[in-house]
């Protein structure tokens, strides 16, 4: 495979000027919280406030921006479920052009209205992204149509890497910068940025790229010195959650980025909830996971840190169920099950227990019809709020000393 064409900072230059008027420069606030966390001053930069609601649009204008007055005119077209949709259409709207967006079937209902509202077109095709995808590429061969790609194109890559560009704008004296990954284009145009502008300056800027654990195509692609495709597993980051990257991120990534971590679901859904309460800013999972590598401290840093949080596009129905797991992985949300004698008084003695050590119940559930339930047996399923997983033990022991018998159950 043939390399990829060199980048210079130039390029990177006048991809922000190209996207000045469409997309918003996103602020760049301290997190006070997680810079006493880690010791050192760390950075947010909020691409889950620019237009569209994530970084996407950056790229799509670059690479529509650029389209000739005749394939302008044919229209474009893109495959998403979700970011890379609103990016592309609102982009197209921008520049008047039509644009056809095709999407999953069963795609999220924001998402989805969203793109609508943006001016495109919209056809529901395939039941995963892959066939969604050939789809719009049958599409473009019929009608013409300009197909965009996500991630694999080096316009996409740069106008991406506006977001770095920004940073270094911004806080000159930076030291890291995490960043997600998924299939590369963000991660590629970050890292390319700020190792040209780093060596310009005579200055070292580490680059920290960090994968969804059941997405993590690139630890396997960097060991097989080429891009590969895994077998997923479902994630809560679906924004980055990509089987195969692309061949020109990849070449960038291996050139430019020092270090690739994963994290877990609960890793993410833990610091989506954090930058929620203490930023007050709702973040996306793949947005997120580079607070999650700090918080299980999967990252060494040391000096000035900038984590690019990414997107805040997220169903609210999914966002509720982030919460309460995010809470029950921070030990703040506890489900136990306690088995009682059906007789008067239980539920009484059940909830002074968690009472008496300070604790609130949230929900219960009372039944006599479970599994293994004898006749003369109810089983109360109990929701808790907790402080922690020293207040979690100290509700579990007040249970056992008042004579029942709990366990801990899943979410």
């Amino acid at each position: 495979m043939a390399a990829v064409e060199p980048i210079t900072l130039e390029q990177f230059e006048d991809a922000q000027q190209t996207i000045i008027d469409v997309a918003v420069r996103t602020p760049l606030i301290q997190s006070d919280w997680l810079s006493d966390y880690i010791g050192s001053p760390v950075f947010f930069k909020c691409e889950n406030l620019q237009r569209t609601g994530s970084f996407k649009l950056r790229g799509a204008y670059n690479i529509i921006s650029k389209l000739s007055p005749e394939h302008r005119a044919r229209g474009v077209v893109a495959a998403s479920a979700g970011n890379h949709a609103q990016g592309v259409a609102y982009a197209a709207k921008e520049l008047g052009i039509n644009a056809t967006i095709f999407m999953p079937i069963g795609a999220s209902l924001p998402k989805y209205q969203a793109t609508l509202d943006f001016g495109a077109e919209v056809i529901l095709a395939g039941g995963i992204v892959d066939e969604t995808m050939k789809a719009a590429r049958d599409y473009t061969e019929k009608s013409g149509a300009v197909l965009i790609p996500p991630f694999d194109d080096r316009d996409v890559v740069i106008g991406q890497g506006t977001v770095g560009l920004e940073i270094l704008q911004d806080l000159p004296d930076v030291d890291n910068i995490l960043v997600c990954l998924g299939g590369g284009g963000l991660a590629a145009g970050v890292a390319t940025v700020a190792k040209l502008a780093a060596a310009k300056r005579g200055k070292k800027i580490n680059i920290i790229a960090i994968q969804a654990e059941a997405a993590a195509a690139y630890p396997a692609s960097i060991a097989a010195g080429k891009p590969v495709a895994i077998k997923m597993s479902p994630t809560i980051a679906d924004g980055i959650a990509v089987a195969k990257p692309g061949q020109i991120p990849f070449d960038l990534i291996s050139q430019y980025v020092d270090e690739i971590v994963t994290v877990t679901e609960d890793e993410m859904a833990k610091a989506m909830v954090i930058v929620m309460e203490k930023s007050k800013l709702v973040v996306e999972a793949g947005g997120a996971v580079g607070v999650a590598a700090i918080l299980a401290n999967k990252v060494k840093l040391s000096g000035t840190t900038a984590v690019i949080l990414s997107g805040g596009n997220i169903d609210p129905l999914l966002l509720q169920r982030v919460i309460r797991h995010g809470l029950a992985a921070s030990d703040r949300y506890t489900n136990i099950a306690v088995m009682l004698p059906d007789r008067p008084g239980q539920l009484v003695l059940t909830a002074q227990a968690v009472a008496a050590a300070g604790a609130n119940v949230v929900e219960v559930l009372h039944t006599r019809h479970g599994n293994g339930l004898q006749i003369s047996e109810v089983e109360l399923d109990l929701s808790i709020e907790t402080r922690g997983k020293a207040h979690r033990d100290e509700v579990f022991e007040s249970l056992k000393t008042a004579g029942l018998s709990p366990r801990m159950t899943e979410d």
